[in-house]
């Protein structure tokens, strides 16, 4: 490849996550006015939080992964910490160091497999089963 491709490829790369970025924080001050903090159980797992959580919540989400690559880490997590979904923080803190997930909207797509798939058992639920707690 030549140095004007090369040139146009980082172009368009940085003009995506540009925009990507300015969309992310339009939604986030959405998301701020709808809701201030999401009653979600204290000892929610991962699949609970989501059926508890907004779409808004994990299109923001993807879209800061794809705008800021490995350093939506950190912000994501304040901010899901801040929303009260620490069942959130730790998946999507993984998928952003992962490196080339960043295009995959792997919150949006788990968002929606919990609303596809209601009757998947919440990791409370497997929790007590295991032990024998009714």
């Amino acid at each position: 490849m030549n140095p004007e491709t090369l040139r146009t490829i980082a172009l368009y790369l940085g003009g995506g996550m540009l925009i990507a970025l300015v969309l992310a924080l339009l939604l986030f001050v959405i998301v701020l006015r709808q809701l201030k903090k999401i009653d979600v159980p204290a000892h929610a797992g991962f699949t609970e939080t989501l059926r508890y959580t907004p779409f808004s919540v994990v299109l923001f989400i993807d879209l800061l992964d794809l705008a800021l690559d490995f350093l939506a880490a950190p912000f994501a997590w304040v901010i899901l910490d801040r929303l009260g979904l620490k069942g959130l923080r730790a998946v999507s803190a993984i998928e952003a160091i992962i490196p080339f997930t960043q295009p995959i909207p792997t919150m949006t797509l788990c968002w929606l497999f919990v609303r596809l798939f209601p009757n998947v058992p919440l990791e409370a639920e497997n929790w007590q089963n295991k032990t024998g707690d009714q």
